[in-house]
């Protein structure tokens, strides 16, 4: 189970990228990259998500954990280019609802 991620970071906006699994195993190594992104007051935090080929309940995790803190730091999060069998776990729990995510990719995009 791997998961890569690249960072770059600009003005106001870091753009995460993400490439692997966000399971059980890389969970934590998500999380304690993304979340001091979002500590920062008018940041803008954009995970890239194209390359994500699988995600469980616990990846949903961090990014509701993200969430919470952009709200408690007055920041912001951006999901996009998520594939469709990822934003499927996102409709199922209603999180597409409240988060912010665009791009969405087709299964043979």
């Amino acid at each position: 189970m791997n998961l890569e991620i690249d960072v770059v970071d600009e003005k106001a906006k870091s753009v995460v990228h993400l490439s692997g699994e966000v399971d059980v195993y890389t969970a934590t190594k998500l999380k304690d990259n993304l979340l001091p992104l979002t500590y920062e007051k008018d940041h803008l935090v954009e995970v890239d998500l194209e390359s994500i080929t699988y995600m469980d309940s616990t990846g949903l995790g961090v990014f509701i954990s993200a969430l919470k803190s952009t709200n408690e730091h007055d920041s912001k999060l951006k999901l996009v280019n998520i594939q469709d069998r990822v934003l499927r776990l996102f409709n199922i729990t209603g999180l597409d609802e409240i988060m912010d995510i665009e791009g969405i990719r087709g299964e043979n995009s």
